[in-house]
């Protein structure tokens, strides 16, 4: 046993090296996880905005010309659909 222990230390620095490499690629492997998830984030951000805009606009398009609205609605549903 103790001969393996003195063939093992001259590994050492390597080993070493080799932890330090490892951690220095996981570090950055989570910086550009980070940033793509920032990115993703921005991403649904903008399109929530986007959604919320189109559904203000349908919001104001019901109560601005409600009871017309609602007799277009109706004409609609009297009329055939297109086969």
């Amino acid at each position: 046993m103790e001969n393996m222990l003195y063939a093992l230390i001259p590994l050492a620095p390597f080993i070493v090296a080799g932890l330090w490499i490892w951690t220095r690629h996981q570090r950055k492997m989570l910086d550009k996880q980070s940033e793509m998830t920032a990115e993703k984030a921005a991403q649904y951000a903008a399109h929530t905005e986007r959604l919320e805009e189109r559904v203000r606009v349908l919001e104001r398009i019901a109560t601005d010309r409600g009871v017309d609205l609602a007799d277009e609605i109706e004409k609609l549903r009297d009329t055939p659909p297109l086969n």
